[in-house]
C-alpha cells in the first residue's frame, strides 16, 4: 500500500472500500462465546418503510461512537440491528398503490392475497434502510440482523401474549377507543396529533319536558351531529342555576326521545352555559359520566364515520360532515339554534391517514398497565435505569404514573395476529401458544382466529431480549441482555421506551438497558422541523454523495410536492448540495448536539467537511515528512532529544484523551467532537506542524548527527501525536481515520484495522506542565503579534520587527529562549526588552497583565488609508450592534425564539462590542 495521500480527499473513492474492507474481515460481530466484558447496544428499528432521514443519521451517529469506542476499549461490543414491520405505515404505502394502480382496496384483494403482496414488497424494498447505514459506516453487526415479523420475533409476540393473558394482564373488554375512519383501524393516543382547527361553537336549545314555563338549557357543542345520540344533559352539582332541574329531562329536539338532566363534577360551570350534551359513545369524558350516571349508550357513528340506526332515519349513511350540516339546519328552522360564533376545536387527527379520529366504544384487548409501570417506576426510582439528559426523568414518570391500559388489537392484516380462537358453538376463547384444533371450552372443531393484530409497538417492547432469541434461554440473551444504553429521540419516550422497560422488566426480571439517552431533535436552521410539505429536508445520503438543486427538485417532483415546497427548495438549496461525505455528516452531528434541538444546514455541515479537509492535508504533509521513520527504533528511544513544541503536544495529546473519554463516559457528545476539533485544527495543525517544519526539512550538506537525532524526534512526535489523533477520532469520523491511518508508518506488532486498535487513554508519564506553561507564553506572544498584524492590514508575507517589552525576568527568559518559535510563527524579527519609551505612530498589544508587543506602523503602511478604513469598520461594526440590542431589546422576540438562538444573538453582539473596542484602540493608535 502506498505511503502517500492524494493532493484531494475523495469520500466518494475512499468509503466504499472501507466499508467492504471491515464487512469482509467481520469486525463489527461480536462473539457472545467471548471471555470479554459485554456492552451491547439495540438499534432502535426503523420503519421498513422508511429510508435514513437526519433523526435516523443522528441516534445511530451516536451509537455508532458508542460503539466503535468500546470496541477499541477491548469490550465485547455488540450492536443489534433491524427493522420494524410497521403495520398501518405498510397498510398506508400498500393501500395507496392498490388506489392508484387497480382502483381497489385490500377489501377486495383479500387477507391472503394482501399479505403476499406485503411480504413481496418487504423483500423488495425493506432493506433499503440497512444498505443506507452501511453506507453511514455504521458498524452494526449485521449478521444478527433481525426483524419483528420474522420466525424468532413471531414466537416471542405469541409467548408474549400467551403468557401475560394466563397472568391476567392481557383482557377483551368493550371499552373507547380512537377509530381512524381511513385506515379502519383502533390507533392510540400517541399515534393521534391533536392540534386546534378552525371550526364552530354552537349553542344547542334543549326544551324541559313537561315546564309550564317554557324553560330551554343551552348547550354548546363543535359537534351538533352527535346530538343524535345524546342519553343525557349533565350539570355541575354545585351550579345554582340548574339545582331544581336536576332529575328532570329534556325532549331531545330532532328525536322522540327524553333524556334526564343529571348532576356530575367533570362538568366546568365556566365554559358555555355551563350545562354540557352527554354523547356517552362517542365521546371519552362523556362515556365515564354515563357509566357514574347510569346513562344509556348509542353509537350512531359506524366506522366508516356514518350516521348509523338508531339515530333518526333520516340522518342514516350521511357522513358526519354532512350530518353536520343538516342537523344545524333542522335546529334552525325549529328555532332551536341559538348563538354560533368562530371557535378553535382541537381535532385529533391519525399521524398516518389524516383523518379526523372519531371516539368509538369497541371490543378489543387490552393490556393492564398499571402493574407494569410500577416495575418500571422502580426501576427508576432505584436507580436501575437512569435518564440522561436527566430532565426527562420527569416526563417519564409522569406519564407511567397516570398511565392507562393499553389497547393493542389493530384492525389491520399486516403484523402479528391475535393468537386468540373464538367458538362459535359455545362462545369460548382459547389463547394458545400453538394453533388450536378443538375449542379449549366444549371441544368443537375448528375454531375460528381473530381477525385482528396486535399494535406494532408491542413487538417493539420485546426488541431488546426477542432479538435475542427469548423465549429461548440461550448464550447470546446471557452475554449481552441488558444492554447498556438505548439511545433514541424523546418523541418515542411513551410509545417505545416504556414499553421496553415494563416488558423487559416483566419478563426478564431486570430492566433492558442501563442507562436511556435522548438525543437533540434535528430542525432546519430556522429551528423549524423538518418536512417534505415544507421543503426544507436534508436527505443524508444528498450529504454524503452530494445533490444538485435539478435533482432535488426532480425528486421532490416525483413525491407530488407543493408549489411551496419546490419554492423553498430552490432558495434553500440553491446551490445543490456538496459532497462532503459520511464523515462529516457524522461528525458535524455529534459536535452540534448540545442541546435540545440542532439548526442544521448544509453550511453547518461543510465546515465540518473543512476540518475532514485540514486533518487530510495535515496527513499529507505528515506522511511527505515522515520518509525514512522507523516506529519500532524510534519507541525504543522515544523522549529523547524533545524540544518545547515536542514535549507540549505530547502533554496536550495526554490532555485531551482524557477530556474525550470523560466526555463520552458522560455522554456529552459534543463537548468530546469539539475537543477533538479544537486539538486538531488548532494546536496539532495551526501550531505544532509549524513549529515542526524547520526540523523536518533536510539540509543541505553533510549529514550533522544534533540536526538526524532532533529530526528522527520531531518525526517521532509527528507521526504518534497523529497516530494517536486518529484513534481518537475514528469513532466519530472512521473512514478519513482508517485511510490515513493505514498510510502512516506502523510497528510490526500493528492490527490490521485502526478500529480494533486501542483508544488512547490518558498516560501522565507525557503530562509536562512546565511545557505547557511556557508554550502557552509563546503563543501569546505569537498571537499578540499576529492580531497587530491583522488589524493594520500587514501583508503576511512581510517580516517586521516588533518590540516586546516584559518586565518579569523569568518571563522574558522563556521567549528569549524559543524566540525562533515566536519569530517563524508571526513572521517578525522580535527586539526584547524591559521596558521602552512611547514611539509615535506604532500599536501596542498586551500580553497577559504586564508585558505587551510594540508595532511602529510608520514607513509599514500608508496611515491616512489605514485610518480611513478602521474609521469604515467602526461604522460597519457599530450598525450591527445597533440591530442586535434593538433585536434583544424586543421581548416578543426573547419570549418566542429558543433559548439557543437568543444565546447566538448575544454572543455576536459581544463579538461585535469587542471588535468596535479593538478597532477604535487601533484608530487612536494611528492618530499618535
Amino acid at each position: 500500500m502506498s505511503s502517500t495521500l492524494s493532493k484531494q480527499y475523495d469520500p466518494t473513492e475512499v468509503e466504499p472500500r472501507w466499508l467492504r474492507f471491515w464487512l469482509e474481515h467481520r469486525y463489527f460481530h461480536a462473539d457472545e462465546t467471548s471471555p470479554t466484558v459485554p456492552y451491547a447496544i439495540t438499534l432502535p428499528p426503523p420503519n421498513v418503510t422508511g429510508s435514513l432521514h437526519m433523526g435516523h443519521a443522528l441516534g445511530s451517529t451516536l451509537q455508532d461512537i458508542l460503539i466503535r469506542w468500546k470496541r477499541m476499549q477491548g469490550f465485547n461490543a455488540m450492536w443489534m440491528p433491524g427493522t420494524d414491520h410497521a403495520s398501518i405505515a405498510v397498510h398506508h404505502l400498500l393501500e395507496k398503490e392498490l388506489r392508484r394502480q387497480d382502483g381497489t382496496t385490500r377489501f377486495d384483494l383479500g387477507r391472503d392475497k394482501f399479505l403476499e403482496r406485503a411480504w413481496a414488497w418487504k423483500e423488495r424494498s425493506g432493506n433499503r434502510i440497512g444498505e443506507q447505514e452501511k453506507l453511514m459506516g455504521f458498524s452494526l453487526d449485521w449478521e444478527r440482523e433481525r426483524f419483528t415479523m420474522d420466525a424468532k420475533s413471531n414466537a416471542a409476540v405469541r409467548e408474549a401474549f400467551v403468557k401475560l393473558h394466563e397472568d391476567g394482564l392481557i383482557y377483551r373488554a368493550k371499552r373507547m377507543i380512537n377509530w381512524d375512519p381511513i385506515g379502519e383501524t383502533v390507533v392510540s393516543d400517541l399515534e393521534v396529533d391533536t392540534s386546534e382547527e378552525d371550526g364552530s361553537l354552537w349553542e344547542l336549545c334543549y326544551p324541559v319536558a313537561d315546564d309550564p314555563a317554557g324553560r330551554k338549557i343551552i348547550v354548546a357543542t363543535t359537534r351538533p351531529e352527535t346530538m343524535l345520540g345524546d342519553t343525557g344533559v349533565a350539570v355541575h352539582p354545585d351550579d345554582e342555576r340548574y339545582k331544581d332541574l336536576i332529575g328532570k329531562r329534556v325532549r331531545l329536539p330532532l328525536t322522540d326521545r327524553e333524556i334526564p338532566i343529571v348532576a356530575d363534577t367533570f362538568v366546568d360551570p365556566a365554559f358555555g352555559s355551563g350545562a354540557v350534551k352527554v354523547t356517552p359513545a362517542h365521546d371519552f369524558n362523556d362515556y365515564e359520566c354515563s357509566q357514574r350516571c347510569g346513562l344509556p349508550v348509542l353509537e350512531i357513528i359506524d366506522r366508516k364515520a356514518r350516521i348509523q340506526a338508531p339515530a333518526p332515519a333520516k340522518y342514516v349513511g350521511m357522513s358526519v360532515e354532512q350530518a353536520r350540516k343538516a342537523v344545524v339546519e333542522d335546529l334552525e328552522a325549529e328555532g332551536l339554534l341559538g348563538v354560533v360564533k368562530p371557535y378553535k376545536v382541537p381535532r385529533g387527527r391519525s399521524q398516518r391517514s389524516g383523518a379526523v379520529v372519531e371516539p368509538l366504544l369497541m371490543e378489543q384487548w387490552f393490556v393492564k398497565m398499571q402493574p407494569l409501570a410500577k416495575l418500571a417506576i422502580d426501576a427508576v426510582e432505584q436507580g436501575k435505569t437512569r435518564f440522561v439528559p436527566e430532565l426527562w426523568t420527569k416526563t417519564y414518570m409522569h406519564w407511567m404514573t397516570n398511565i392507562k391500559d393499553w389497547c393493542i388489537s389493530r384492525q389491520l392484516w399486516w403484523g402479528h395476529r391475535i393468537p386468540a380462537w373464538y367458538c362459535d358453538a359455545c362462545g369460548h376463547v382459547t389463547v394458545a401458544r400453538q394453533d388450536p384444533t378443538a375449542c379449549g371450552g366444549c371441544g368443537a372443531a375448528s375454531p375460528r382466529q381473530d381477525e385482528d393484530i396486535l399494535d406494532t409497538w408491542f413487538s417493539s417492547g420485546l426488541w431488546p431480549f426477542s432479538t435475542l432469541g427469548w423465549p429461548e434461554k440461550n448464550r447470546a440473551l446471557s452475554t449481552f441482555y441488558p444492554n447498556h444504553v438505548l439511545v433514541t429521540a424523546p418523541d418515542i419516550i411513551f410509545f417505545w421506551v416504556a414499553r421496553m422497560m415494563m416488558m423487559g422488566l416483566y419478563f426478564m426480571g431486570k430492566a433492558p438497558f442501563r442507562v436511556v439517552y435522548l438525543t437533540a431533535i434535528v430542525t432546519d436552521e430556522n429551528g423549524d422541523k423538518m418536512s417534505k410539505t415544507k421543503g426544507n429536508t436534508i436527505d443524508p445520503l444528498d450529504v454524503v454523495h452530494g445533490a444538485t438543486l435539478e435533482a432535488l427538485v426532480a425528486r421532490a417532483e416525483a413525491e407530488h410536492a407543493t408549489d411551496a415546497a419546490v419554492k423553498n427548495i430552490r432558495k434553500v438549496f440553491a446551490k445543490g448540495v456538496p459532497t462532503m461525505g459520511a464523515d462529516a455528516l457524522r461528525f458535524a452531528l455529534a459536535a452540534l448536539n448540545n442541546g435540545g434541538r440542532i439548526r442544521l444546514s448544509v453550511d453547518r455541515v461543510e465546515g465540518y467537511r473543512n476540518f475532514v479537509n485540514k486533518l487530510w492535508n495535515a496527513s499529507r504533509f505528515a506522511l511527505m515528512n515522515l520518509e525514512g521513520f522507523d516506529p519500532d527504533r524510534y519507541e525504543a528511544r522515544a523522549g529523547e532529544h524533545l524540544g518545547l513544541a515536542d514535549r507540549w503536544i505530547l502533554s496536550r495529546l495526554q490532555r485531551v484523551a482524557a477530556e474525550v473519554d470523560a466526555a463520552l463516559e458522560g455522554f456529552r457528545f459534543s463537548d468530546a467532537a469539539v475537543a477533538i476539533y479544537h486539538f486538531v485544527w488548532g494546536e496539532l495543525c495551526d501550531w505544532y506542524i509549524e513549529t515542526a517544519k524547520p526540523w523536518l526539512r533536510v539540509p543541505e550538506g553533510p549529514p550533522d548527527p544534533a540536526w538526524q537525532a532532533r529530526r528522527l524526534a520531531t518525526q517521532g512526535v509527528l507521526s504518534t501525536v497523529l497516530e494517536t489523533t486518529l484513534r481518537l477520532l475514528h469513532p466519530f469520523a472512521p473512514y478519513v481515520t482508517e485511510e490515513i491511518w493505514q498510510k502512516l508508518p506502523r510497528g510490526a506488532a500493528a492490527p490490521a484495522s485502526i478500529m480494533v486498535t486501542i483508544y488512547p487513554r490518558e498516560d501522565q508519564r507525557w503530562i509536562d506542565e512546565d511545557a505547557e506553561r511556557q508554550m502557552q507564553l509563546v503563543q501569546d506572544v505569537t498571537v499578540a503579534i499576529r492580531m497587530l498584524r491583522s488589524t493594520y492590514n500587514v501583508p503576511p508575507s512581510w517580516s517586521v520587527p516588533v518590540e516586546v517589552r516584559m518586565p518579569d525576568a523569568a518571563r522574558r527568559e522563556i521567549v528569549e529562549r524559543h524566540r525562533a518559535l515566536i519569530e517563524n510563527g508571526a513572521r517578525v524579527t522580535m527586539t526584547l526588552v524591559e521596558r521602552g519609551e512611547h514611539v509615535a505612530q506604532s500599536a501596542k498589544a498586551v500580553v497577559g497583565a504586564d508585558a505587551e508587543v510594540v508595532m511602529v506602523l510608520a514607513g509599514l503602511i500608508d496611515i491616512e488609508a489605514e485610518k480611513t478604513r478602521i474609521a469604515r469598520d467602526i461604522t460597519k461594526a457599530e450598525k450591527e450592534i445597533a440591530t442586535l440590542e434593538k433585536k434583544l431589546a424586543n421581548e416578543a422576540f426573547i419570549a418566542r425564539a429558543p433559548e439557543d438562538v437568543v444565546a447566538e444573538q448575544r454572543a455576536r453582539l459581544a463579538d461585535e462590542q469587542t471588535k468596535r473596542q479593538r478597532l477604535a484602540d487601533a484608530l487612536v493608535a494611528l492618530g499618535q
